[in-house]
Order: C-alpha cells, then sequence, then structure tokens
C-alpha cells in the first residue's frame, strides 16, 4: 500500500534527533503507525502481539530489545512499559531508541514518572487537504504569517463534491473510496467509540447509549461553545437524565481517546473593555466524525447550509491545526461579551500572530473581512504584536490580497 507523506514525518524525524523517545499520540486511525513505521527499524505490537502479555509479566525490560528506533505501538495497554523507556533511555544515553504511539492517554493506576529530558511528544491529527491530495498547496501559512500576499489559481467544487470530502475526512484507510465506504466507516468508528473504545480509558463502566447521546450532542454542536449545560440538556433529552457533572466525566473520557479537538479560546490584552470569553469551541478530532455520529448522508448535508457551514469551520480548524503545528505555531478562537468573535487565531512562541474568518461561500467574505478589521483595531498593539495577517478562508475562488489589506484564500489552496 502506498505511502502518504504526512507532514508529521519531518517533525518525528527531528524529534528522534534530539530525544530519546518520541510519543506520537492521535485519534484511532490518523495514521501514527504507519508514519512511525516509515521511520522505524523494529517494532512491537502492545495489542496484538500475544507474546507481550507474557514478557510483560516475566521481563518487561525484554519486550524493548530490538533494532532502534523501536517503535511500541499502542503502548497504553500496558501503562507501565513508560517507566521502563524511561530508565532505558537514561541507561543508554542516546537519541532516537523508540517510538511509542497511542490513540489513548492511560488513567493507570501505578505512577509514571515525568518524561521531561527523555520524551518529546508529537500531536498528530487525521490527514489535512493537503495531504490527502485535495489542496493545492499554491498558498503557504507560513508564508501568509510572514506578511506575504497570495496568489492562487481559481479552485471550485461543487457542494456534493466537498460533502463527500468532509464525509471521507482525513482517515488514510478511507483514501480511494467513495462517500458510501465513508459514512459506514464513521458511524462504525462512533459506535466502536461509544459501546468500547470510551470503557478502556479507565475502569469506570460508562453507558454506550449516553455515550452515544454525547457523541451526537456534539456533532450538532460543532464549531460552537457549547457548555457542558447544554449537552447534558441536549444529551439527556426530556428526561434530562445527564448532570453536568456526568457529561464532564464523560467528555475527559473522549478527550483521553482523543477523538474530539477542541478550540481553546485566544486571551489577549484588547483597548476595549469588552471582557474575553475563555469557552473552548467543540471540535471532533475530524469533521467526518460529526456525520458518523449523527448518521448523516450527503443529501441531508447539502440541504442544511447552516450546518453545513459549521463542518466547513471544522475543517479549515483541523487543516489550520496541522499545519500550524508543522511550523511550531498554535491555534486559538476569539469571542468577547458583545458577540465579537473569529474563527481562528494562530500565534507563534515569539508573539507573531495572524487572524482567520471561515466562510464557506465566497458571498460572505465582504462582511468577513470588515469583522477581521473591526477586531485588528480592539487590540491593544502597545502590549501585543500587530496581527501580521487578517485572512478569510473560503471553499471556492482564487487566492489574492483585498485593497483592504486582508487576504482570501480558498482553503484548497493552503499547505504548511
Amino acid at each position: 500500500m502506498e505511502y502518504y507523506k504526512r507532514f508529521t514525518d519531518k517533525l518525528l524525524a527531528e524529534r528522534l534527533q534530539s530525544s530519546g523517545a518520541v510519543l506520537i499520540e492521535g485519534t484511532k486511525g490518523c495514521g501514527k503507525t504507519e508514519t512511525a513505521k516509515h521511520q522505524s527499524a523494529s517494532d512491537v505490537r502492545f495489542d496484538a502481539d500475544e507474546q507481550v502479555r507474557i514478557k510483560m509479566e516475566i521481563d518487561p525490560k525484554s519486550v524493548l530489545a530490538g533494532k532502534t528506533p523501536r517503535l511500541l505501538d499502542e503502548w497504553q495497554e500496558y501503562p507501565q512499559i513508560w517507566n521502563y523507556v524511561r530508565r532505558e533511555v537514561d541507561e543508554r544515553k542516546e537519541k532516537g531508541q523508540f517510538i511509542l504511539t497511542g490513540s489513548a492517554t492511560p488513567d493507570d493506576k501505578a505512577k509514571r514518572h515525568s518524561g521531561v529530558g527523555r520524551f518529546s511528544v508529537l500531536k498528530m491529527r487525521p490527514m489535512s487537504l493537503f495531504e490527502r491530495g485535495w489542496s493545492t498547496g499554491e498558498v503557504s501559512l507560513a508564508s501568509l504569517m510572514k506578511g506575504e500576499a497570495p496568489a492562487s489559481e481559481t479552485v471550485s467544487f461543487d457542494l456534493g463534491e466537498l460533502a463527500e470530502k468532509i464525509t471521507l475526512g482525513g482517515w488514510p484507510g478511507l483514501i480511494g473510496a467513495g462517500a458510501a465506504e465513508g459514512l459506514r466507516f464513521t458511524g462504525d468508528y462512533m459506535t466502536l467509540i461509544a459501546e468500547v473504545d470510551i470503557s478502556k480509558t479507565s475502569d469506570k463502566r460508562r453507558d454506550p447509549y449516553k455515550v452515544r447521546r454525547l457523541l451526537q450532542s456534539l456533532g450538532r454542536n460543532i464549531s460552537t461553545e457549547a457548555s457542558l449545560a447544554a449537552l447534558s440538556k441536549d444529551t439527556g433529552g426530556s428526561d434530562n437524565v445527564l448532570d453536568d457533572e456526568t457529561i464532564a466525566d464523560y467528555l475527559s473520557a473522549l478527550e483521553r481517546l482523543m477523538a474530539v479537538d477542541n478550540l481553546p479560546a485566544w486571551n489577549t490584552h484588547i483597548r476595549s473593555a469588552d471582557m474575553l470569553r475563555k469557552s473552548p469551541k467543540r471540535h471532533f478530532a475530524d469533521p467526518s466524525m460529526a456525520v458518523g455520529a449523527l448518521g448523516l448522508s450527503i443529501d441531508k448535508l447539502t440541504a442544511d447550509l447552516n450546518y453545513f457551514g459549521l463542518l466547513f469551520e471544522s475543517l479549515a480548524v483541523r487543516d489550520i491545526k496541522i499545519y500550524a503545528d508543522a511550523d511550531g505555531g498554535k491555534v486559538f478562537h476569539y469571542r468577547d461579551s458583545r458577540g465579537s468573535e473569529i474563527d481562528a487565531v494562530v500565534e507563534y512562541a515569539d508573539g507573531t500572530w495572524g487572524a482567520f474568518e471561515i466562510k464557506l461561500g465566497i458571498g460572505a467574505v465582504d462582511a468577513a473581512a470588515d469583522s477581521l478589521l473591526k477586531f485588528a483595531e480592539k487590540i491593544d498593539t502597545d502590549r501585543v504584536k500587530a496581527p501580521v495577517a487578517l485572512t478569510v478562508l473560503t471553499g471556492n475562488g482564487f487566492a489574492y490580497r483585498r485593497p483592504d489589506g486582508v487576504n482570501v484564500v480558498p482553503i484548497s489552496t493552503l499547505t504548511v
């Protein structure tokens, strides 16, 4: 099977040069194992190799014997291996010894010692449009963040085609598949989370029916700041059987599975007296998961353009996160007490930042550009750097810079 290059490839190679062990975390099916195998010299499957269980009972250290970098796939099945890896890295005093991959953060009872100085952690997400071959890559996020003006040829596709791309998502296993297969895949994926995977995050049993209802609620509220109370009411239905504490517990378990990938709020200095909102925006690791949770179809998606727009926003946020990660940036959203909001803010460690509005239709570009300009005026540039880029991300059209300085970029032209 052909290996599709990932932006994580370069990051992994760099981390192996600087750390004794690299931990790749990401939701199940996003491609962690294949990416790790591409750079490992030997591997062991903690979730599938029966010999591992025996070795872990008799001599856990023997599992680590093999050519390096040695891949320890789904290591969280035996969380105690963490400490053995840490000690082995200390003893060998060499870089690039181990790659650990995991689709869940273990809630083990045995204390895991800090991996500081031994482990480097990489967050891996499903494939971006560019990695999937669905973006021309004519516009670089890094270039935008240097203040460069974008340019591209015109790209266009109808709503049905975009709906199919959202349905298939960034799952490597769906490369070459059609919409029907994508719908089955995501439906089964969400069922397994509710009925199997979520119970593996700890010894605590969780009701699959309630988990499924919560997943559906998260799907309905994708790209919004839905509160615990709102999710509880939506999940519980007329009898409101789930309280906020239970919802919080279930959400924590989904975070441990890395099934949700919320967008935190950006806290910055503004000139106005508006209070900043701190609630995260709700997102799955991939927008296709919302489609699977709700059992939607291409026709249902294209019939509800308001909801379609929220899914498109989640798609764009996923890609911005992937591109920003590759260049050392972090992604946030902004909202204040007056309701002024910005869909995404990319910020680097040196304080360089840019703001992005995400609009499905090019007819909304003018209003989005106006929002970006008004937002930029609020920033106290005596305490924070001025934005290097104000950009509207769209579904169609071509990339250019408007006379007011706002960039317009179709998401299907974007890359790192």
